[in-house]
């Protein structure tokens, strides 16, 4: 049998890396599926990488509140914010209360180099397979065969497939006898019907909006694509949406009936980039006149614009997804310690678990209190 591995994790991303850092009297082998390690991390934010929030709280997440609020009370923002201090990065707050880092991502990385030296990680080791043998984790590469007595399961969802993402976190918690939430692409942008085609004419166009789905509001900007909409705002709602309507409010804060009397043409007078307004007012076969001026039935379809709502075709798949819902029940997850209910010693973190954050930190922030709350766990074992 070749040498017994005391912890082995699978998956070099946020958790992964996190949790390495953090164990101090053991060492661990990383093994990760890509040609480098952090791939994941070094592009999100725009490569600022947006660490965490200023306000972080279960609302904030899909999934069980009360198993997010056990772990997140464990290793909150201001304990992460702490730790990164501690070791030489100090994130800077910027608009809608979110902290990055103050150069690029790889500061974050740098820092993770650094606290993983004692660690092996290694890269281009796909994981194909994973089993029990006896008392051992036994780990089937595309390389070779390792036994491990202790396994973490780091792998995260099956967005972002050219950075290495794969199931093999589904996979292993199917075979453990876990069972799997469906999943879905997430923050990701939406496909429309032919009735909302218009809106690939406006591609690189953003706008404000409100968007209502599911119960949630979310506001931020839309962008219109060459392939339906994406943006802050339509990203957050993705993560909401099932099948069915959505409804956009184009005019947030902005009361149309409140402007009867204005003399300004409506190209003018709406509070959205000129080439948005006439699409709609072509899609809508309204002229470009007053409000006072229109027709009872062109002004209601204006007003629509309050309340606009259409039925996404789809979204743009886990190709251009920031991250995946759904994954492995956390009813089946001790949120003490990460581990697996079902079997000793295996533990599982971050996005391959059921928990899936908004935009704004959330993600990264869950990869790394699932990471501290498995690692005192293992190193009381």
């Amino acid at each position: 049998m070749n040498e017994v591995i005391d912890i082995a994790i699978v998956g070099a991303g946020a958790s992964g890396l996190m949790l390495g850092s953090l164990m101090r009297d053991k060492r661990a082998i990383i093994f990760e599926g890509y040609s480098r390690a952090g791939a994941k991390v070094l592009v999100s934010g725009g490569g600022k990488c947006n660490i965490t929030n200023e306000w972080v709280e279960p609302m904030h997440y899909l999934g069980n509140p009360y198993f997010i609020d056990e772990v997140l009370r464990q290793f909150d923002q201001n304990d992460l914010l702490s730790w990164l201090k501690e070791h030489g990065l100090k994130p800077v707050l910027r608009k809608n209360k979110q902290y990055f880092c103050p150069k690029s991502s790889s500061e974050l990385l740098d820092i993770f180099r650094r606290e993983n030296s004692n660690n092996t990680i290694l890269l281009d080791q796909k994981v194909i397979n994973i089993t029990k043998a006896r008392d051992l984790f036994e780990i089937e590469t595309d390389s070779g065969v390792y036994y491990a007595k202790s396994l973490v399961v780091a792998s995260g969802g099956l967005s972002f497939s050219i950075l290495g993402a794969d199931d093999i976190g589904y996979k292993t918690a199917q075979y453990f006898g876990h069972k799997i939430v469906p999943t879905a692409p997430a923050l990701v942008g939406f496909t429309v019907q032919k009735e909302q085609f218009f809106f690939k004419t406006l591609s690189g166009i953003s706008t404000d909006v409100e968007i209502l789905v599911d119960g949630q509001s979310c506001l931020g900007s839309l962008l219109f694509t060459h392939k339906g909409i994406s943006g802050p705002a339509v990203l957050d709602a993705s993560l909401y949406w099932k099948k069915g309507k959505i409804e956009i409010d184009f005019l947030p804060g902005w009361f149309p009936q409140d402007h009867n009397r204005s003399q300004k043409q409506i190209s003018t007078l709406l509070p959205m980039p000129k080439r948005v307004i006439k699409a709609f007012l072509e899609a809508f076969d309204i002229p470009d006149t007053t409000i006072s001026q229109l027709k009872v039935l062109d002004r209601e379809k204006l007003f629509s614009l309050k309340n606009y709502q259409f039925s996404p075709a789809g979204t743009f798949g886990y190709g251009k997804a920031e991250v995946t819902k759904g994954g492995i029940d956390t009813n089946e997850i001790d949120s003490k310690s990460m581990m697996s209910k079902k079997m000793k010693n295996l533990y599982f973190l971050g996005e391959v678990l059921n928990v899936t954050g908004r935009l704004g930190g959330y993600n990264l922030q869950w990869a790394f209190s699932t990471a501290f709350v498995c690692s005192r766990s293992l190193q009381k074992s």
